[in-house]
């Protein structure tokens, strides 16, 4: 018997019926609600025979567990865990030099499903992350994501220096991001296959991994806050690296 898990929010849902309509099992939503963007999704539930169950608030908040749910709640069959091989596989069918975003050591879901949007918005072609020490793709970090989860192959690696070494005989090149790098964003010069390392708040990168880098960057900062929240880094690196490497 295939696994469940739960997703919840409207992006959510709405990507899981234009990507994946078989995995949706049953549906609960607000009861009373009543807005076009509600009713168009039990549409498209009802034309799929997917069961749908009207709840009061408090059945669908004990169900997200006190999360916003935005009135919708979903059990879906739970999607294969991606791991090294499909990452290889990947890396082995693109069409252009690979595009890749790599979180070492980042928990917090709302980082990782804010990460996971801007990578989609970004063009990136993955998110790797390591299985130890790091956030999954869980419920809260596919809300924030807003459909993301459903289209940016989301890979779970064992050891991650190992996979970059290995991506890095593959003719990507591995730049990590490091407060004390000497060269910023801006100076570097992106060609070619990249792969885009972030680090955790505060204890950055893990010493494995900002070994294995082939280069360091920084970003510039111009006031007096001495970092950025990491999904909002991702977004200032991947965008300058999208615009160097013209990426269509």
């Amino acid at each position: 018997m295939s696994k469940s898990e739960q997703i919840y929010g409207i992006h959510a849902l709405e990507a899981m019926l234009v990507n994946s309509p078989e995995r949706v099992i049953e549906v609960f939503c607000l009861k009373g609600r009543n807005d076009d963007r509600v009713n168009h999704i039990i549409n498209q539930l009802r034309k799929n025979g997917i069961s749908v169950q009207f709840c009061q608030r408090k059945a669908l908040d004990d169900k997200s567990r006190g999360e916003q749910h935005q009135g919708v709640v979903a059990r879906v069959k739970a999607a294969p865990q991606l791991t090294e091989n499909d990452l290889s596989e990947l890396l082995e069918s693109l069409q252009r030099p690979a595009f890749l975003l790599v979180l070492d050591g980042v928990t917090d879901p709302h980082n990782i499903g804010a990460c996971l949007r801007t990578a989609d918005a970004a063009g990136v072609d993955a998110v790797i992350v390591p299985k130890d020490k790091s956030g999954g793709l869980t419920a809260v970090a596919k809300k924030v994501a807003c459909g993301a989860a459903e289209t940016v192959p989301f890979i779970q690696v064992t050891n991650l220096a190992r996979t970059l070494k290995d991506i890095q005989q593959q003719g990507v090149w591995v730049v990590g991001t490091a407060g004390e790098a000497t060269q910023t964003l801006h100076e570097f010069k992106f060609t070619g296959a990249t792969a885009l390392v972030m680090g955790a708040e505060g204890s950055g990168m893990r010493r494995l991994t900002r070994e294995t880098c082939d280069e360091l960057i920084s970003i510039p900062m111009a006031g007096q806050v001495s970092s950025l929240n990491v999904s909002v880094a991702t977004g200032v690196c991947l965008f300058e690296m999208r615009r160097q490497l013209d990426l269509s």
